[in-house]
């Protein structure tokens, strides 16, 4: 079943609700019409009531029952508000009673059963009445009394109050239900311009944005919101397309190599030294290939979120020992002068061992290779507040300060010629900065061509409870 759009759905809520409230509103204008007419009628009663109680309280006090019923029927008989008056004495004797009530009885309650004024309504040959039912004590004398009046004016108003709500209840609704469409549309107006432009939104033109809204309101935080993310979507789809391309071009180069080696190799007979020297070759871009396809599983689990690293309390100074071990005798090898610079107080982090192991390794690595002999490369670990500072600082060739903003992106490399030889990817950097950005660290790098350049990395440290002395 197919749902009804949103503005439909909008104008049934305005109009269900606009129904409601114009039902609340008509039977609460119309109680509260017949509750002020009806007043109107009483205080009418209560003025004729108000009449007879001086008229009885001007006969005389030892006037006997029968001397009041005559002289109430000299006067209330011909008196328009006598038309619909009865009154009783407190023994149950009838001391007045007009024609109409005579024809039409209406059961009167002994007086000690009234302890209040009450009003009812009667319906008599089709028309309403409003009778007010009380007790008089006038000159020691107790009556009940019971007097009407007329309520054709009341009954008429309320009905043509009911008639007209009837009557313009269902073209208000009308009114609203366009209305409420109407503004529903306008409102909505900005989403179906923003739906055309998605619609037309794809892979070849991921640059095109939603039409920008001047609205103020919800609808141009949606637009904004969707803008942003379609940036971002932008800017990981050129990041996996360049991705791609760079690494499809990483890959085509020791391939093209390798098969051109073999091929070599094998076009004509060759002496065991030339075949050892081919296989030489081919195993090195073989280890270079090995080590590009590891650096771009490690990015492609970065960028999927698959690549966990395990966080727990390392001590720099101990991780970046056993790294200088190792690059000592890489620096011996190359005619390089290697040294390190390692605080002796505590420079404890959260963090993974190996990664931040793999941070050194990365930049020893370019320091090294870009540093030509005879030249010098020193790592340093120090502190600053709540930080641990690894540098490494190297006497090589510099890079430009217009390249290094882009040193940390992918396969980004200041001489390509030269870290092809060197067997340089562009990736280490970007692996270095997403470790130490896991970390919740920084690095920088300061560099001057031809001066050198000096990495700096900053983590934060925590604070590691000193271990109660173990019994003796």
């Amino acid at each position: 079943m197919k749902r009804l759009s949103i503005g439909v759905r909008l104008t049934l809520w305005y109009l269900a609700i606009f129904a409601l409230a114009q039902v609340i509103f008509g039977a609460g204008m119309w109680f509260i019409l017949r509750h002020n007419l009806y007043d109107i009628v009483d205080d009418g009663l209560e003025s004729q009531v108000d009449d007879l109680k001086s008229f009885l309280g001007a006969q005389k006090k030892d006037a006997t029952l029968a001397k009041i019923s005559e002289e109430v029927e000299e006067t209330y008989a011909i008196e328009h508000s006598g038309n619909y008056l009865q009154i009783y004495a407190e023994n149950g004797e009838l001391i007045y009673q007009s024609s109409f009530l005579q024809s039409h009885q209406l059961a009167l309650a002994p007086p000690e059963n009234i302890d209040r004024p009450i009003f009812r309504r009667r319906w008599f040959e089709q028309r309403p009445f409003r009778f007010m039912l009380l007790k008089l004590n006038v000159n020691g004398h107790t009556y009940a009394v019971e007097m009407g009046a007329p309520a054709d004016d009341a009954v008429e108003t309320l009905s043509l109050f009911r008639s007209y709500l009837l009557m313009f209840a269902p073209l208000l609704l009308l009114v609203a239900a366009g209305g409420g469409y109407w503004l529903s549309r306008r409102a909505l107006s900005p989403v179906d311009a923003l739906v055309r432009t998605a619609r037309d939104i794809g892979g070849t033109n991921l640059n095109s944005r939603l039409q920008k809204l001047e609205t103020g309101d919800e609808l141009q935080r949606l637009s904004d919101t969707l803008n942003e993310m379609l940036g971002r979507i932008e800017t990981a789809f050129l990041r996996i397309t360049e991705f791609t391309a760079d690494a499809s071009h990483e890959l085509r180069t020791p391939v093209s190599l390798i098969r051109t080696e073999a091929e070599l190799a094998l076009r004509r007979s060759r002496g065991e030294a030339e075949y050892k020297e081919a296989l030489r070759h081919i195993l090195l871009e073989s280890e270079r290939t090995t080590a590009l396809i590891e650096q771009l599983l490690s990015v492609a689990r970065a960028d999927s979120g698959r690549e966990t690293l395990h966080m727990q309390p390392v001590d720099l100074r101990q991780t970046l020992r056993s790294v200088v071990d190792g690059w000592q005798q890489v620096a011996t090898l190359r005619s390089l002068q290697f040294s390190a610079s390692i605080a002796t107080n505590d420079s404890v982090v959260m963090g993974d061992e190996a990664a931040l192991r793999r941070v050194a390794d990365i930049l020893l690595d370019n320091a090294l290779k870009y540093t030509p002999s005879p030249g010098s490369v020193k790592l340093t670990l120090e502190q600053k507040g709540e930080s641990a500072i690894i540098a490494v600082q190297d006497s090589g060739l510099g890079i430009a300060e217009e390249d290094q903003p882009k040193i940390f992106e992918r396969f980004y490399r200041v001489d390509k010629a030269r870290s092809r030889e060197q067997g340089g990817a562009g990736l280490g950097l970007a692996i270095a900065q997403w470790i130490v950005s896991q970390h919740h660290g920084s690095i920088v790098v300061e560099s001057r061509p031809g001066q050198g350049a000096t990495f700096r990395v900053e983590l934060p440290m925590i604070v590691v409870p000193a271990r109660s002395p173990q019994p003796v």
